[in-house]
């Protein structure tokens, strides 16, 4: 972990409630698809914690989601303003084995840890994504430019197949070997029912502190009791009592 300061490069609506904020900074302490960053905002307690969408050696991406006071004031900040960030926070991915068939399950703001992810695997990779309905739908040309495959699923069929993601994996009948997943409980959930497949999912939680000190994102896993955002937010999907 490290506590640094960031300064916002750029900020570029992607949904009408959907934001991708780009800091500058050093982002030494990232170093696994599947971390997360915490942000300070002046005024504001709590900071917010951000699964981290991309970064390289100064600049790092995040997806913000307007659902509060917080992230409305994120969504309006100005190219400049300074943020107090924390990086290289969690448990990130694990890579898949030589020869794996690999598929990224994704649900709304799911789609952050997984684009770093299709990133290090150099697209190649199969992507189903679930949206509520084609104005949700966010970052498909991004992950196509990185050479993935992806399918996508919308409640209404506005756009791709009608219903969930379990159901865009039937209908195009896809194989793979292992999966990386990331989305709402009831989404993964569904999902990991009866999969024989090996997978990790990314769980998304309210956090306190970010840091495993207030344990207020606490589940219960096989091994006993974990935090989300210290031993997780990424867990083997037989570890998790859903």
């Amino acid at each position: 972990m490290k506590d640094s300061r960031f300064i916002v490069r750029s900020i570029r609506p992607l949904t009408g409630s959907v934001f991708e904020m780009v800091l500058g900074g050093d982002t030494s302490a990232m170093n696994t698809p599947g971390q997360f960053v915490d942000v300070a905002l002046p005024g504001h307690f709590l900071r917010r914690p951000f699964a981290a969408a991309d970064w390289d050696k100064d600049s790092l991406t995040m997806l913000i989601k307007v659902v509060g006071e917080g992230t409305r004031e994120m969504s309006r900040m100005p190219v400049g303003t300074e943020l107090d960030v924390l990086t290289g926070l969690g448990r990130g991915f694990s890579a898949p084995e030589a020869g794996e068939r690999v598929l990224l399950v994704g649900g709304g703001m799911g789609l952050a840890p997984l684009y770093v992810m299709a990133k290090a695997l150099g697209g190649k990779c199969r992507c189903v994504f679930g949206f509520n309905e084609e104005k949700d739908m966010f970052y498909r040309k991004e992950f196509e430019a990185l050479g993935a495959e992806v399918t996508i699923a919308t409640l209404d069929g506005s756009v791709g197949t009608k219903g969930f993601v379990t159901d865009a994996i039937a209908e195009e009948k896809i194989e793979y070997d292992r999966f990386y997943a990331c989305g709402p409980m009831p989404m993964l959930k569904t999902f990991c029912a009866g999969n024989d497949h090996s997978g990790e999912v990314s769980l998304e939680a309210r956090m306190g502190c970010g840091v495993g000190l207030c344990v207020g994102c606490t589940i219960e896993t096989r091994s006993g009791h974990a935090r989300v955002c210290h031993e997780g937010p990424v867990f083997d999907k037989e570890d998790i009592i859903w």
